[in-house]
């Protein structure tokens, strides 16, 4: 099983992941197994699940059934919003579901500010990263005022900040904020999460036809180009090879730029800042 050619992002704290990953989101109990498996099988070596998907259990007996090599897996996992006062306890549990010994990259899923636990929870996975069980920690989700708490508070970097991102919703001074301070972006809902008719525009229709690709192929392009991390979500086989061949173009500054105009300012998602969900 040879490995998608997918660039490496090197993360401020000396580590470094594939910038092309598959997400599990909403991926239902009883197919994460073969769903994990065929990314494995097609080529993907970075996984993204979290303890509130429900499916780690599934995503550790496929990466245990791959033949793989630990080292050259990938592997995300995320504190659920009720964990932040147990976060030991929670990142336990979830290495227990995995299978794992150790994980390559642990996230706070969201801020919750509302209850104001995220600061004491990203003080947990300080320890935990300095215990060794986890390569590296982030957050998901964070807004500017979110992380700006972290750094004041504890001086401590996360090594990635995962949020909504794709062409409608460039989030571009939360990005600029993360790439001033060395946080690597990680884009969910690249595609937009087939709620737009981003796949339809003229210039991302345009330019697929001009490289012998598909729209998503060319969103997918444009989040490599611009140095974002990406998980392209999908269950079916065919659309993991077709999500993963996207390092053999390159779009033009020009193809870039129409891609770039559309932005809107508006997510799908929910607001970070307001999102309660316990």
């Amino acid at each position: 099983m040879t490995a998608i050619p997918a660039p490496r992002i090197q993360l401020n704290d000396g580590q470094s992941i594939p910038q092309l990953g598959l997400g599990v989101f909403k991926v239902e109990a009883g197919e994460a197994e073969r769903v994990t498996s065929d990314a494995l099988e097609v080529g993907y070596r970075h996984i993204d699940t979290a303890s509130f998907y429900g499916n780690e259990a599934e995503v550790g007996r496929a990466i245990a059934a791959s033949g793989i090599p630990r080292d050259e897996i990938t592997v995300t996992t995320k504190l659920w919003n009720t964990d932040q006062t147990r976060a030991h306890e929670a990142f336990d549990e979830s290495l227990e579901r995995l299978g794992l010994d150790s994980v390559d990259l642990y996230l706070i899923h969201w801020p919750q500010p509302m209850y104001g636990e995220a600061l004491g929870a990203w003080r947990s996975l300080i320890e935990i990263v300095g215990s060794g069980r986890a390569s590296s920690i982030g957050v998901s989700n964070f807004e500017i005022e979110h992380l700006q708490q972290l750094l004041e508070e504890t001086g401590v970097v996360p090594a990635v900040n995962q949020i909504e991102l794709h062409p409608m919703h460039q989030r571009r001074e939360l990005v600029q904020f993360c790439r001033d301070h060395d946080i690597a972006v990680e884009a969910w809902g690249p595609l937009s999460q087939g709620k737009s008719d981003l796949l339809e525009r003229d210039a991302i229709v345009e330019t697929a036809a001009a490289h012998g690709k598909t729209p998503a192929q060319v969103v997918i392009r444009w989040h490599v180009q611009h140095g974002t991390i990406v998980f392209p979500k999908t269950s079916k086989r065919e659309r993991m090879i077709e999500n993963a061949d996207v390092f053999d173009f390159a779009l033009t500054d020009a193809e870039m730029a129409a891609i770039d105009a559309y932005e809107t300012g508006r997510g799908f998602g929910a607001d970070p800042r307001t999102f309660d969900l316990r």
